[in-house]
């Protein structure tokens, strides 16, 4: 059983580590917003959260693509960064109230012996 806590324990750890890179691009491509040529930059959340739960990698990140290019050849899109901004804080969120839980159930196993 403590070893089921620790993976899950580091699964969490793991998406909210990705949660962090994803909110750091999002952040990236805002403060870009007037930059010509700039790209929008993401990760493929899902892929690359499976791939973190097989062992060590590096996200990758990429150009997203079907979006909208002003004449610059800037494509980010204020109305896209602000709702995967609202998304990975929700997502954080989440993730935090899991961890929570978990530690919460280390102190009561804990206790009990």
């Amino acid at each position: 059983m403590a070893d089921d806590i620790a993976s899950l324990g580091s699964d969490i750890t793991k998406y909210m580590d990705l949660l962090s890179t994803r909110q750091k691009l999002i952040v990236s491509n805002i403060a870009n917003i007037d930059t010509p040529g700039y790209r929008t930059k993401d990760i493929d959340f899902q892929a690359e959260f499976a791939a973190a739960l097989e062992g060590p990698s590096s996200p990758h990140v990429r150009e997203v693509s079907g979006l909208t290019v002003k004449n610059d050849g800037n494509n980010v899109s204020l109305d896209r960064e602000a709702r995967m901004l609202m998304e990975t804080a929700l997502r954080f969120s989440i993730g935090s109230q899991l961890l929570k839980g978990e530690i919460e159930d280390i102190k009561k196993a804990i206790k009990e012996s």
